[in-house]
């Protein structure tokens, strides 16, 4: 048996302070394999990411984009295939954080671990979906047509893929707010009255939000926004509830 092995089959209470380090050390060895593996992956079908993803919003929405780098397109393709690599291995990276977290979960919650990596990869999809189809159409068109016609709007390369990939990472960790929610119902930091109690101060905030995120002052996107981000909310009070309840029996 492993040294991981070892580890891993102690109780919370059998395990010290350097085994938990040692387990740790373990889950990020494994996540990292999963994405050098899944960057590979990526690196195998670049030209369909690039051209059959990640260009046409671009197409879309009828933007000039320019590389204005020597070997910047060289580069930026290695850079989508690592990001591609990440959000591949997501599922993977998802699994090893809760088993490392899995000895502080009771013999009754731990087989509940591959659906809660199902949960956690479905949220981060959901927002990296929204954002392809709803966030990243609506900021585009408005950075395609803003301004005076006499200047022509050309986007460097590098700068278009900054924004794409920016948005979708951060949607993609916005969905997260349900596991989020689970999670720290779990540790008892967040319970379903703190949640309702705050519920109109985290809508403005929520509203304030969807304003900065959202491209220009157009009031139809930041509802668009907004509307998912307190769906969110609201769902993270149920995911809450649910915990709780299950906690105190």
């Amino acid at each position: 048996m492993s040294s991981e092995e070892e580890i891993t089959a102690k109780s919370e209470d059998e395990m010290t302070f350097l085994e938990h380090l040692e387990e740790l050390r373990w889950r990020v060895v494994y996540s990292l394999v999963g994405i050098l593996i899944a960057t590979i992956i990526a690196w195998i079908f670049i030209d369909f990411l690039v051209d059959g993803v990640l260009l046409i919003p671009a197409k879309t929405s009828q933007l000039k984009l320019q590389n204005l780098k020597p070997f910047g397109q060289l580069f930026l393709y290695f850079e989508i295939a690592f990001i591609g690599g990440i959000i591949l291995s997501i599922p993977n990276i998802f699994y090893q954080f809760w088993k490392f977290i899995s000895p502080a979960l009771r013999d009754n919650e731990k087989k509940y671990i591959l659906w809660i990596v199902f949960f956690s990869t479905l949220c981060f999809f959901s927002g990296i979906i929204f954002a392809y189809y709803v966030m990243l159409p609506l900021a585009l068109k408005f950075a395609a047509q803003f301004g005076s016609s006499a200047i022509e709007n050309n986007f460097a390369i590098d700068e278009y893929f900054s924004i794409i990939i920016s948005v979708i990472l951060a949607a993609g960790i916005v969905f997260e707010l349900p596991m989020l929610s689970f999670f720290l119902s779990k540790i008892g930091i967040l319970s379903p009255s703190i949640m309702r109690k705050y519920r109109r101060h985290s809508i403005i905030t929520i509203l304030i939000l969807a304003a900065i995120l959202t491209p220009g002052t157009d009031p139809v996107s930041q509802v668009i926004l907004a509307i998912p981000l307190v769906l969110l909310y609201e769902i993270s009070i149920f995911v809450s509830k649910i915990f709780t309840k299950k906690t105190i029996e």
